[in-house]
């Protein structure tokens, strides 16, 4: 045990000499992440608003008018993009150009022709053969009809009630009734998935998967050592010792684990307390998901430096599978972005593993129990990469 420690702290010793270990495990992730960060509106200063634009143009200028405005402003669907300068020319040109979803011109006269029932028309300017237009449609024709029906109420009750009931005073309560109507529809999310804004959300993902492939990118510098350890035959000297494989391995192997998951602790403390991203949720699963992590890249990295037989092989070696395995397992964009297919080549990756371990703590809002496969496939690689390590020692070391 004391050799394993021994060649472990010479390790680290070695690496914590080298600015560019520092630059790779630390630096490096939280920059990057800022970039993704920003790129997918992590920093965005404002929810973004996803109404339908509609530009709207009153050539009326009657109560009537102003009173269809606004019922189509309150609108949860059309968000009325208004111009007074712009024509109705100008209006044509921005629905063709599709800046604008639709626009609505209201005629001059309309209000005279609504209250005498005379076949008050709006002119809607779309393009009918787009999804948008069934939308834009309805809510215009929803908001015609409550304004119609606030009329012909209010109308009746003058008739009945006189002065008792004047048409200004039954108009107005007739459209504040629209806005709590008897029937409604509460949209609901399920408990198990926690709410955020795209600004966290965003931040959750990039977060994890920059520490991710850094954590990869990182292992060149202690995959190197250990080649350097081979090439001068340090390595074949301590094995005459009391030193055995074995312990040589290990050793390695606690220095690159020790190092990244103390980037992992490091890395989740900032975005905790700077990002803002709620690892903290369940700490416990994320510090065995972190531990389960550091283990898997760790072995990766040791059999990188027993493969590699030149400081240039440990480079590419090292770099190839943070491309390869952090665009594959969704650290750049999202698995659930992209199609059943390659989701599922994707989870051929370990980083696809760690990343819906973490996400499923931060984003998803799920138990511990949510981390338990992902931990499980980490692990497994771990002994895949560790025991392929072993056997290219042994093998190399025969020759």
């Amino acid at each position: 045990m004391i050799r394993i420690l021994d060649i472990a702290l010479k390790d680290l010793l070695q690496l914590s000499r080298d600015f560019k270990t520092f630059m790779f495990l630390i630096i490096m992730p939280i920059v990057f992440t800022f970039l993704f960060g920003y790129a997918f509106g992590g920093f965005s200063s404002g929810a973004a608003d996803s109404r339908l634009p509609v530009g709207y143009l009153d050539e009326d200028g009657s109560w009537v008018s102003r009173a269809l405005h606004g019922l189509l402003a309150g609108s949860e669907v059309i968000r009325l993009d208004e111009n007074s300068a712009r024509s109705a020319l100008d209006l044509e040109n921005l629905v063709a150009d599709e800046k604008l979803a639709a626009a609505i011109l209201v005629p001059r006269g309309y209000g005279r022709a609504f209250l005498a029932n005379d076949n008050a028309r709006l002119t809607v300017i779309a393009d009918t053969r787009t999804s948008a237009w069934t939308t834009i449609q309805a809510e215009t024709l929803a908001a015609a009809s409550r304004l119609d029906s606030a009329v012909r109420t209010a109308t009746v009750m003058e008739q009945v009630a006189g002065e008792r009931m004047p048409f200004d005073y039954s108009f107005e309560q007739t459209l504040s009734a629209w806005k709590q109507p008897p029937i409604a529809v509460a949209e609901t999310t399920s408990s198990a998935i926690k709410q955020g804004s795209s600004q966290s959300m965003s931040l959750a993902h990039t977060s994890p998967g920059m520490m991710l492939q850094f954590a990869i990118a990182g292992l060149l510098t202690s995959a190197q050592i250990i080649v350097t350890e081979r090439k001068s035959r340090t390595l074949r000297r301590l094995l005459t010792t009391a030193t055995r494989r074995s312990h040589v391995l290990l050793g390695h192997f606690l220095a690159i684990f020790s190092l990244i998951f103390l980037q992992f602790i490091l890395l989740i403390a900032f975005a905790q307390l700077v990002l803002k991203v709620d690892y903290l949720r369940l700490p416990g699963a994320t510090l065995l998901l972190a531990f389960s992590a550091a283990f898997c890249i760790a072995a990766m990295g040791l059999l990188i430096g027993v493969v590699a037989r030149s400081e240039e092989q440990a480079v590419v070696f090292s770099i190839v599978p943070m491309f390869v395995l952090s665009g594959l397992g969704g650290a750049w964009v999202p698995l659930e972005f992209t199609g059943a297919a390659f989701q599922t080549i994707g989870h051929a990756s370990p980083v696809a593993w760690a990343m819906d371990g973490f996400k499923n703590i931060t984003v998803r809002g799920f138990g511990v129990e949510s981390v338990l496969l992902p931990t499980a496939a980490l692990i497994g690689y771990a002994v895949v990469f560790f025991t392929l390590a072993a056997w290219r020692l042994s093998k190399s070391e025969e020759k």
